[in-house]
């Protein structure tokens, strides 16, 4: 008989603009040892780094910075460690959002601006279905039919990453649509992120969490 797989730990970044409660949940149904915590040593020595978000793209940052939370994830992704972003915790990976005509500069993990939805109806609140990659990890399991609940009025629109080194994979990038496509979710290594709530995404954001615990 084969010993059980460890179980894994995930920290969940407390700064002050996600629901980490629900994230906390979410993890522990799909077996994680999940902790919300915002001190330094414990967001680093976790298996995986959960970034949730809800709110302003700027107040986001600032709650980020505010707890060191740049420098963390920042820290983790050159090491090679997994991290994860939700919503407005996947905004921020990228280059900057500007809101209500406000600049903020973000992580910068990924080129690209944070705007708002090109949509007649904003936010773009409740389930949706995803065009995901044929290869993709985070979506292994799931049908192509598969829905997933959003809450959000701004989004990426445009992805500029260009890998040309044959020996780094590209970031596999998936799509929704409300009024425009934008930017779903993203695999880049160490670095998953989804604009959507898994946590609040039924067994299909189950599935999901699983999959990704399961690259810890």
């Amino acid at each position: 008989m084969s010993a059980a797989r460890p179980t894994k730990t995930v920290a969940v970044l407390d700064y002050g603009f996600g629901n980490v409660r629900s994230a906390e949940r979410a993890l522990a149904r799909v077996g994680a040892d999940v902790e919300i915590t915002r001190d330094y040593d414990k967001a680093m020595d976790a298996d995986g780094l959960l970034v949730p978000g809800v709110g302003a793209f700027s107040a986001c940052m600032e709650g980020l910075r505010s707890v060191r939370g740049d420098w963390i994830i920042g820290r983790r992704l050159s090491g090679g460690r997994p991290v994860m972003g939700i919503c407005v915790g996947m905004q921020i990976l990228f280059e900057r959002g500007i809101e209500h005509g406000v600049e903020t500069e973000g992580l910068d993990e990924w080129p690209g601006t944070v705007g708002p939805l090109r949509a007649p109806i904003v936010p773009h609140m409740g389930w949706n279905t995803v065009e995901a990659p044929a290869d993709s990890r985070a979506f292994a399991g799931l049908d192509a039919d598969a829905r997933f609940y959003f809450v959000h009025s701004y989004a990426a629109h445009d992805w500029s990453l260009e890998v040309t080194n044959p020996a780094i994979r590209a970031p596999k990038v998936t799509w929704a649509t409300h009024g425009g496509r934008f930017v779903a979710a993203v695999e880049n290594g160490a670095l998953w992120a989804t604009q959507f709530h898994p946590e609040k995404s039924g067994d299909a954001g189950a599935q999901l969490l699983t999959n990704w615990i399961e690259t810890l």
